[in-house]
């Protein structure tokens, strides 16, 4: 492994690679398989769907976005999912690091809508990983329930191509337009996160907090796919 990569297998105080927690998913999700790419795609697979997306769980301080918390609770928002997903490549010795953008999200609910006053989700957070000797993008945020609720194609991840949001849902509704790239860092970048969302969502550093599962179900009640 080229020295150079040394600061995306390392372990950090969010990215817990060496946590015995985030190895024994990593473990169990890649199962019998060996080669890099396989071991990425598996990784993400797990995080995708065995942890759902839950955007009223954002606590912006280390111990809220350790990998083992969004462990432990089973949900989180898309950083720390992506965090998660960077922690068990470096589990598995598979070079990761964070990525962020500013994206306009058509996925939220009334609540969300009104107690954000905005659409524009910033440092919307995916995991970069390096697969045979180049980066590749993969985003774990929305899990395969909540695609299907919200009739949006869920992200498939195939180890060789970025895996981004789609631009429209299967309905042909705007779903998500990538407005700014913030970059991508080998560990979260907290301190600029907490400051974005002070200015743009927050008298203070306290995040709303709600039962995302509730709303999305009361709002695709009708909907014959959810």
């Amino acid at each position: 492994m080229p020295s150079d990569m040394t600061p995306y297998l390392r372990a950090t105080p969010v990215i817990e690679a060496e946590d015995p927690m985030v190895t024994a998913f990593a473990k169990k999700a890649i199962r019998d398989a060996s080669d890099a790419q396989t071991l990425a795609v598996r990784l993400y697979y797990a995080v995708r769907d065995e942890i759902r997306y839950d955007p009223y769980s954002i606590d912006l301080s280390v111990d809220g976005l350790r990998a083992g918390t969004t462990l432990e609770s089973g949900r989180g928002w898309c950083v720390a999912k992506a965090i998660l997903l960077a922690a068990c490549c470096r589990a598995m010795r598979i070079p990761a690091r964070l990525g962020f953008a500013d994206v306009r999200n058509h996925l939220s609910t009334e609540r969300m809508r009104a107690l954000m006053k905005t659409d524009v989700f910033y440092w919307h957070g995916y995991t970069s990983i390096r697969i045979h000797d180049v980066w590749v993008k993969a985003t774990p945020a929305f899990n395969i329930e909540l695609c299907r609720r919200f009739s949006i194609k869920p992200l498939e991840f195939d180890g060789q191509n970025d895996s981004l949001y789609h631009s429209f849902d299967l309905n042909g509704n705007r779903h998500m337009e990538y407005l700014n790239q913030r970059g991508e860092f080998a560990d979260a970048p907290i301190d600029a996160i907490r400051e974005t969302f002070i200015r743009e969502y927050m008298p203070g550093d306290n995040w709303q907090k709600g039962d995302f599962d509730r709303e999305v179900k009361a709002e695709t009640s009708g909907n014959p796919k959810a």
